[in-house]
């Protein structure tokens, strides 16, 4: 099989992926051949790999950078000696047209109206006839106002010891307790989740403390996979996966325990951390600045990923947000679900001897921005990195073991 792109713009078609080669029009084979053409500056039926992803870049435009990787994959699958041929050229853009929407130049014209504009109000009004889900983990020792945040967040007594009105002793060990709630804004309707974990980090030996936890978010992804394997699967299977954990961290102004490292490290692999410090108006501004500025140091020096910097960005927006709200972390937060009179209106807020401290206020603390980032902005996004990045690499695993046992079993029927 010929290498070269013959001079009169036909196309030579790789045998192995001839059936999807042979779905694209005239139109979007010529722009390959052009892109390939111009980058072939030698004439020899080769382009380096490093060329490629502009290649890709130029007929399809922009794409995201997880598509960007897998277009990576599947040059170094075919690349020899640092290059690609044509033919697997072809393969390459038909592959990367087959799993995006961006075909930048390649897009076909209409030449009337169609309809399928609305397709974005269709799936509103199915999900909003749905209703929508979000699991909620707080952890943090006690006394750290978890209950008066999550309470202040939704503006509504959601959390366990608010809405069941319990009062217990701190336990012996770590528990963990949910309590699920359906709550409506306008016509929206969310099955929101709350689970706490009373007993972390408030005895003299802290050991492993967080394995309770990590337990507690797989048992969630076990009961998930058992469902989605399951030969006759419910329609909708029930998620009950860990969406986000806000951890909260104590006021102390100086850096990160040990307990903060070690739980961070050994949860961050399961589910989207969003460290946040607990009663900030026990600290100054210049305090908290400063505080906050060691824990990120401290983050980044045991390699710790926290949402949404440690997460790929779909797009160049979607990166610059990141990136906003990753100046911020971790969040300095105040809750409050008391409503405290200033001026003529009521506020949410701390009375001090000095004034009041709104929580909603952002001169004086993060709890806005927190509040925007997990419902307005990144709810769904947690959502979508729970289940395509956290739940993936458990499914792979669990996979993979069953795998290999399966294969071991049949090796030793065999001997």
């Amino acid at each position: 099989m010929s290498s070269s792109v013959p001079s009169n713009g036909s196309v030579l078609i790789a045998p192995s992926n001839f059936y999807n080669v042979q779905q694209l029009t005239t139109r979007q084979k010529e722009a390959f051949v052009r892109a390939f053409q111009e980058a072939d500056t030698n004439d020899a039926g080769l382009v380096a790999v490093s060329a490629i992803p502009n290649l890709v870049q130029q007929v399809l435009g922009s794409v995201s950078n997880h598509e960007m990787q897998e277009v990576q994959s599947r040059v170094d699958i075919r690349a020899h000696k640092g290059e690609v041929t044509f033919p697997d050229f072809m393969e390459i853009m038909t592959e990367t047209m087959s799993s995006t929407t961006q075909w930048g130049q390649l897009k076909t014209p209409l030449s009337g109206t169609v309809g399928f504009d609305s397709l974005q109000t269709q799936i509103t009004q199915k999900a909003l006839k749905r209703g929508f889900e979000f699991n909620l983990m707080v952890v943090g020792e006690s006394g750290m106002g978890k209950s008066t945040l999550v309470n202040t967040l939704f503006k509504a007594k959601v959390s366990r010891p608010s809405c069941m009105q319990v009062t217990t002793p701190i336990p012996s060990t770590v528990d963990i307790n949910a309590v699920s709630h359906v709550i409506e804004e306008k016509g929206v309707r969310l099955k929101l989740t709350i689970t706490d974990t009373p007993g972390f980090g408030d005895q003299i030996n802290n050991k492993d403390c967080w394995t309770p936890i990590v337990d507690y978010v797989n048992e969630q992804f076990e009961l998930y996979l058992a469902e989605e394997v399951s030969i006759n699967r419910k329609r909708f299977i029930p998620d009950s996966r860990i969406h986000c954990c806000l951890y909260f961290i104590q006021p102390s102004g100086h850096a990160l325990k040990p307990l903060d490292i070690e739980f961070m490290r050994h949860l961050h692999d399961c589910v989207n951390i969003v460290p946040v410090i607990a009663k900030a108006d026990t600290l100054t501004v210049e305090e908290r600045d400063s505080f906050k500025h060691r824990i990120r140091e401290d983050i980044k020096t045991h390699n710790i990923r926290i949402y949404p910097q440690g997460y790929d960005p779909e797009d160049e927006a979607e990166k610059a947000l990141a990136d906003a709200i990753d100046a911020l972390i971790p969040f300095g937060v105040v809750g409050s679900d008391r409503a405290i009179k200033v001026g003529n209106k009521d506020v949410y807020g701390r009375q001090t001897r000095w004034g009041v401290i709104e929580v909603e206020n952002r001169d004086h603390c993060e709890f806005s921005q927190l509040r925007d980032m997990l419902i307005k902005t990144h709810m769904q996004d947690l959502k979508e990195k729970t289940d395509k990045v956290h739940y993936e690499n458990f499914r792979r695993q669990r996979l993979q073991q069953h795998h290999e046992q399966a294969s071991k079993y049949t090796g030793e029927s065999n001997i």
